[in-house]
């Protein structure tokens, strides 16, 4: 971890929030001088990643405590602070709290109807005055700090994180394809049980881009650092959906090696022209360029396409359907690939076509 992660300006940050937070709660006029100590907590809270969830988390912390401190009010007006009227003040609370509708730090709610009904005591309202107020002030001062000092911005990571669920697919594409060209059945096994690991990385990369877009809301360095993430969202979009159909030809061909999960038949003859067909592939996702004007890889991977269905028309009238039914499901999970990835990696042909249709009609 060097000195300038994200994680280490975060904790730099919320040192220096701390800090002056504590330097100017003392000066803070009437009973919320007595609690200084709940400005730095308050500057605690509000540090998160970003801008957005910083606010976000403030405003439901700030929340949270309202509804706590109403909570304990409404024993001392309708009551008085008892063994059971204080548990049914945190009962409630953490009935509130497991909406969710507060967020990370909803279990202040509970907690801040203890704190003024135990800690407050005789001296409730000053306290819950002093706890708010000093809380908010910190709050502020973290919100402050999170906004000056390199508010963070996570777009570069958007870049490197696509183009590694690309490598991912490219790479799983590659194996499969070179265990069709092995000796049958293969020796490599690995890419049979590796769906959830797909699954599992474009999860992440969803996250990614997610926080990115989280993270130029209201922050001035976005002016300076822009990102198309409508483009990385439609990228993504169509990288999940071949995703699937990568989930789906892998399990056929699973299928076809060892009966699992389900027995298929895949007729040897095909296997090299499947292998040719899948290593374009591959080639295609690793070389993926939307500024390439003659984007040759595209073009291969369609030429193997057409060569695998070709071949696959010649053998339909001398074998049975039934043991062509591999090769053509893995040919249909290819032509819906690159009906995903066409948009994305020839987007000018996309236009031009839809264009032409409009045209005709």
């Amino acid at each position: 971890m060097t000195a300038t992660s994200p994680r280490i300006v975060q904790a730099l940050k919320a040192a220096v929030a701390v800090a002056i937070a504590w330097t100017i709660a003392p000066l803070l006029p009437g009973v919320a001088d007595d609690y200084p100590y709940y400005a730095p907590l308050g500057a605690l809270v509000s540090m998160y990643p970003t801008l957005m969830s910083s606010v976000r988390n403030a405003l439901q912390t700030l929340g949270g405590l309202t509804v706590g401190i109403l909570l304990a009010g409404l024993v001392i007006i309708l009551s008085e602070p008892n063994v059971f009227t204080i548990s049914l003040a945190v009962g409630v609370g953490a009935v509130i709290a497991a909406t969710g509708w507060f967020g990370a730090n909803r279990e202040y709610i509970p907690v801040t109807a203890l704190f003024v009904l135990i800690v407050g005591g005789p001296n409730a309202d000053g306290y819950s005055i002093g706890y708010l107020v000093q809380m908010t002030l910190g709050i502020l001062v973290g919100l402050a700090v999170n906004l000056v000092f390199f508010p963070p911005l996570a777009l570069e990571a958007v870049g490197h994180q696509l183009t590694r669920f690309r490598c991912t697919l490219a790479d799983h594409l590659s194996e499969v394809a070179e265990a069709l060209a092995d000796s049958w059945p293969p020796e490599q096994d690995g890419w049979a049980s590796r769906s959830q690991d797909l699954v599992a990385v474009g999860r992440a990369v969803r996250a990614a881009v997610s926080h990115a877009d989280d993270s130029r809301k209201g922050n001035p360095r976005a002016r300076t650092n822009q990102r198309n993430l409508r483009s990385d969202y439609d990228d993504l979009a169509a990288l999940e959906n071949v995703t699937f159909h990568v989930r789906d030809l892998t399990e056929v061909l699973a299928g076809a090696v060892w009966g699992l999960p389900i027995q298929l038949e895949l007729r040897p003859e095909m296997r090299p022209a499947l292998s040719r067909t899948l290593q374009t592939l591959a080639a295609l996702l690793k070389d993926w360029d939307p500024d390439d004007g003659e984007q040759t890889a595209f073009a291969e991977a369609d030429a193997a396409l057409k060569d695998l269905m070709a071949e696959l028309d010649e053998r339909r009238g001398s074998a049975p359907a039934t043991s062509l039914g591999v090769a053509s499901t893995v040919a249909m999970d290819v032509t819906r690939i690159l009906a995903a990835l066409r948009p994305r990696i020839l987007p000018e042909t996309e236009e031009a076509d839809a264009a032409s249709a409009a045209a005709a009609h």
